[in-house]
């Protein structure tokens, strides 16, 4: 049994006063016992009531007494060891025995984020978060999940929830969007009184009651770009009118705690700003209770932490979150009072305020918790998870769905479920569960989607498969995609909120099997939707429903109607945010207040709707989705009109048509391509169009998806993750160096694709960071070339290694495809490091440095200790990238290997060059070929073709033979060579005289000799006619005058 401790002499009388009067006395007398109180104290008792600790930050247990602490806390995931009921009971107590043995004997106040369920305590009952909430628009059902909260957090003996969050997120790049219950005022007033009035009751002092606390004051959801604990640069007009009217409401409905924000206004911290904090909220709008800081709030004020305490105490904050220093701020405040730079009235005002609600709260009569209540017996009780469960089903917004989708069946049905937040409870509660950011699985207890589903099926089969690739055939799936790492506060802050690339593989993967598919979206505000809605039969926000997943079920299994409506407007894109209702060019793709109450289908729809709309990659043609098939089409080119970056223009039209493979597809073909980043709106005239039972109703400004293929510039690291096609992988949180998520249960024949586009040619490094036990092997695919990366294991999934090798990649847009050719390992992330630019003419290049190849296989060289390439047959090919360090005439030598005769080809830009070599009697024995080329200056491609005979290639050699002008090429077009049939011969004309007609060779298709008897040649000046003696084919002549030779090609028919 614990005792309650005798309360100091001196505080024995008021104290005792305090116990016997009844707890319905009026706030008068509560005030006028206050100050009784208060004006027994000491500035050391009463610094220290306006002290808050973390638990985990006391040095000892005794210091609450030694210097009169008067609040604890516990911060997102501190919690005692067991995490469970009876734990946090004896802890509390513990705690209470302690403060009163300080030399004042007041009992602590026990606070905590007990934001949307007991959160931290294992076992309690998970609410939806705020977004979720606000959406149910049912002000009684909040009030009854307020007072669920209430009863679990009262049952292990706190006094104090830091909620509920009245802020009015205007951005969704916020992390603590999910905190708000929506983008207006109004949603924030209604729900705001409702969970105060939940929370508090009408009585403090009974046992299932709970102090609430309204925060952050003010304006936290209205700063620049979103940023957490940023600034909000907005007019004090604007101030009151949106951010504060929820504070007028809970100051109304009695809430004794308001928190002050992190935030500044227009530059000034709030914690720090008097008139804020006193002038507005305690004189102007009369609040009584007192105002706590957040956590380490104070520090931000400024640098000189005494200089912030001084700041903050005198503009009004009256309980500091200290966490953790509290000696320092305890020294630090008496010394500022001493020195007469805090007054004691404003340390008087501050104590008042606290002791206050610890009055009202009964702690002086009653500062135990007891193991013996009913609140303890409804703690996770079956209750209390029905209530949470309605609160799920009534926050689910229907986005939108076609006709004939949902429900689902519960008997008679094969259901996919895929992805990886169907079963991972922890995702689907959200930030501040369990641990400050929340994390990932089982950790709590609840239900997950997948096990709600598997509660409502008859002979319906649930089939799981995270990646969506089921065994069975399936008649309807449902992907469940989002936020899938939980997140709080500055946490969740970002730049993109478009949905996962993994996530819209996935429903593209389904919906390419003619899978009907519902996409339910887990996440804390409204995403980018993009692809996943044209790839998708129904979308559904599901917010952070909690831990009762079997309320989701519910709906989409049509055991309740949907009621849910948005408490944000829903953008189209990205740049887009913030939009909310009330802009002057409010087009989002799904209004504030918007969700379907009921599921469509055919027999009970009034109109035929558009349900998303987007161009193909190309930007050539829209695609519009309807709800429904379209039987009838009596639309013209001119009741299209499209509205490009806010002009209309109906220019761009050139024809429509049903699509011939799916009849809820029209295709508005385009006679000018869409460009990337266009912003793109669609009028669709009345009428034109209908179904069976249906015509086409209001179509004006519909938001097309832009969906023209954008390659983000190569910059090195690609992530994993970051595909936008797959199969078979998963993605999981990595340990590695930066953090993140990695891939992982990577088997053979799983792969992943992605786009890029590459900056400048040349030689890459890609290097591939890989964990696993097991050795093996990827497979990498990129345009006209390919490379296979050999990997060791690591011994441990999570013991990261890099694995290289050189690559040769083309400049411009790339797919890289990455199959595995071994099971057992995750991959973090490529690199694409750049290594070398093409290979420099004049110079050697090593005939096994490609950038690609077909058909060329390396081998070992005994000419020079090097690799050779071998194997070369016809059509074979290799390029090389080069750059010519200037124009003129080169000098190519090619060292090869034969056992035949033969000629291969060399290609630079235009120019091809048939290449002769002869038989050298062995693979392995070398010998070298010779002609000489003119090359043009500048970066180009040597491509290298086999043509006849087979042959292995050293490398090629280029020497610089001398600079050319154009009187070179001018003399090669001079040459004349041709066949004349009629005459029996080949003529030959050149533009100048040979020293010998030795210097005149005639080479077949095959690269062999052609002897020519000079009795056969006959001259004329500078003409030479040739027997026409050879068979049909093609032929070249090699014609060497002085420094230069010139060849020349004929055909012999």
């Amino acid at each position: 049994m614990i005792k309650t401790p005798k309360l100091k002499l001196k505080y024995f009388l008021s104290a005792l006063l305090l116990l016997v009067l009844p707890f319905f006395i009026n706030g008068q007398s509560i005030d006028v016992h206050v100050n009784l109180l208060v004006g027994k104290m000491t500035l050391a008792e009463k610094v220290g009531q306006m002290t808050q600790v973390e638990r985990k930050e006391l040095d000892h247990i005794s210091d609450l007494a030694t210097y009169n602490i008067g609040s604890l806390l516990s911060g997102g995931g501190s919690a005692p060891e067991p995490n469970t009921l009876d734990s946090w009971i004896d802890m509390y107590n513990e705690y209470q025995t302690a403060s009163m043995q300080s030399s004042s004997g007041i009992p602590i106040i026990y606070g905590i984020d007990a934001v949307h369920g007991h959160s931290n305590v294992e076992g309690a009952v998970i609410v939806p978060h705020n977004i979720g909430l606000g959406a149910t628009w049912n002000t009684e059902l909040v009030k009854s999940v307020s007072q669920v909260v209430a009863s679990e957090v009262a049952a292990t003996g706190i006094d104090w929830t830091f909620a509920p969050c009245v802020a009015v997120p205007q951005n969704e790049r916020w992390g603590r969007t999910y905190e708000g219950f929506g983008e207006t005022a109004e949603i924030n007033q209604i729900m705001g009184i409702a969970s105060v009035v939940g929370f508090q009751g009408n009585d403090l002092a009974l046992k299932n009651t709970i102090l609430a606390c309204a925060k952050h004051f003010i304006g936290d959801g209205g700063t620049t770009d979103g940023i957490d604990q940023g600034n909000t640069q907005i007019t004090e007009e604007l101030l009151r009118s949106l951010h504060m009217p929820a504070y007028v409401d809970a100051i109304e409905n009695s809430v004794g705690t308001i928190m002050a924000t992190y935030n500044s206004w227009n530059e000034q911290k709030v914690h720090g700003y008097k008139y804020l904090l006193t002038d507005l909220l305690k004189t102007e709008l009369g609040f009584d209770g007192f105002i706590v800081s957040d956590w380490k709030g104070v520090d931000q004020v400024t640098d000189d932490y005494k200089e912030a305490i001084k700041q903050s105490i005198n503009a009004g904050v009256d309980m500091i979150m200290v966490p953790d220093r509290y000696e320092t701020f305890i020294k630090y405040t008496t010394e500022l009072v001493n020195e007469n730079e805090i007054s004691m009235s404003r340390i008087d005002d501050a104590v008042k305020r606290i002791l206050k609600q610890k009055l009202l709260l009964g702690l002086f009569e009653e500062p135990y918790a007891t193991k013996s209540s009913t609140e303890i017996d409804l703690f996770g009780s079956v209750k209390h998870r029905e209530i949470a469960r309605q609160a799920v089903r009534e926050s689910i917004v229907v986005l939108d769905a076609k006709n004939n989708v949902l429900p689902l069946k519960q008997e008679g049905q094969n259901i996919g479920l895929a992805g990886i937040l169907a079963n991972d409870l922890g995702a689907q509660c959200g930030g501040w569960t369990i641990a400050w950011q929340g994390g990932n699985g089982d950790i709590t207890e609840g239900t997950s989607i997948l096990e709600g589903f598997r509660k409502l099926t008859g002979s319906s089969k649930i089939i799981f498969n995270k990646t969506g690739d089921f065994e069975q055939d399936i008649d309807v799936a449902v992907v469940v995609i989002g936020e899938k790492t939980p997140y709080s506060e500055g946490g969740g802050d970002r730049s993109s909120l478009n949905i996962e690339n993994q996530d819209i593989a996935l429903l593209k993967k389904l919906k390419n099997k003619n899978i009907p598919t519902i996409a339910l979206l887990i996440s804390g505000r409204p995403m980018i939707l993009g692809e996943a809605l044209f790839h998708s039969d129904a979308m559904i926000a599901a917010w952070y429903p909690g831990t009762e997943g079997d309320g989701v079920a519910e709906i989409l299994f049509g055991l309740y109607e949907p009621k849910g409506k948005t408490t944000h407007s829903w953008p189209n894109h990205m740049r887009q945010i913030p939009i909310n209702v009330g802009d002057i060019n409010y087009r989002p793709l799904y209004p504030y207040k918007h969700g379907l109450t009921q599921f469509p289908a055919s027999d009970s729809s009034s109109h035929l709707k558009v349900y998303a709309c987007t161009t193909n990659n190309e930007g050539d043609t829209l695609l519009v989705y309807f709800n429904d098939k379209i039987t009838s089409n009596y639309s013209t080119i001119k009741d299209y009109n499209l509205f490009i970056n806010g002009e209309f223009t109906n220019a761009y039209v050139e024809s429509q048509a049903i699509d011939s493979n799916n009849a809820t597809i029209l295709k508005i073909n385009l006679s000018t391509p869409i460009q990337q980043g266009d912003e793109l709106y669609l009028n669709i005239a009345n009428g034109v169009l209908a179904s069976n039972s249906m015509l086409l109703s209001d179509t004006r400004q519909i938001f097309v998806y832009n969906g023209v293929k954008n390659y983000n510039l190569l910059s090195n690291r690609i992530e994993a993750e970051s595909y936008f096609e797959m199969q078979g992988v998963n993605t999981e949180q990595c340990s590695d160096d930066g953090g993140g998520h990695n891939l992982g249960h990577i088997d053979i024949g799983d792969y992943m694709k992605y786009e890029f586009n590459v900056p400048k040619a040349g030689y890459y490094q890609l290097v591939s960071r890989i964990a696993g036990f097991n050795d093996g092997s990827i497979n990498f695919i990129f345009k006209n070339t390919s490379l296979n990366l050999p990997f060791k294991s690591t011994n441990g999934w999570q013991s990261w290694q890099n694995f290289y090798e050189e690559i040769y990649l083309e400049a411009g847009n790339q797919n890289m495809t990455v199959t595995a050719e071994s099971s057992q390992f995750n991959i973090n992330y490529y690199d694409l490091v750049f290594v070398k630019e093409a290979q420099v003419i004049p110079g050697k290049i090593e005939a096994e440095k490609y950038g690609t190849a077909v058909g060329i296989e390396t081998e070992c060289c005994e000419d020079d200790a090097s690799d050779n390439i071998g194997y070369i047959d016809f059509g074979d090919s290799a390029i090389y990238p080069t750059k010519v360090n200037q124009s003129g005439f080169y000098k190519i030598n090619v060292r090869y290997a034969s056992i035949n005769d033969g000629y291969f080809l060399l290609s630079f830009g235009n120019e091809t060059i048939e290449f002769p070599f002869k038989n050298t009697g062995g693979w392995q024995t070398w010998g070298t070929s010779t002609i000489e080329v003119y090359l043009d200056g500048g970066e180009a491609d040597m491509i290298f073709t086999g043509a006849t005979g087979l042959l292995n290639i050293n490398y090629f050699e280029f020497e610089f033979a001398g600079t050319f002008t154009t009187n070179y090429i001018s003399v090669l077009n001079d040459i004349q060579l041709y066949a004349v049939p009629a005459r029996n011969n080949v003529t030959l004309k050149l533009p100048f005289k040979l020293d010998s007609k030795k210097d005149i060779k005639l080479f077949d298709s095959k690269g062999n000799l052609v002897t020519l008897d000079e009795i056969n040649i006959k001259q004329k000046a500078n003409e030479y006619y040739f027997d026409l003696s050879f068979p049909k084919g093609k032929y070249f002549m090699s014609i060497k005058n002085k420094n230069s030779t010139y060849i020349k090609s004929f055909l012999v028919n």
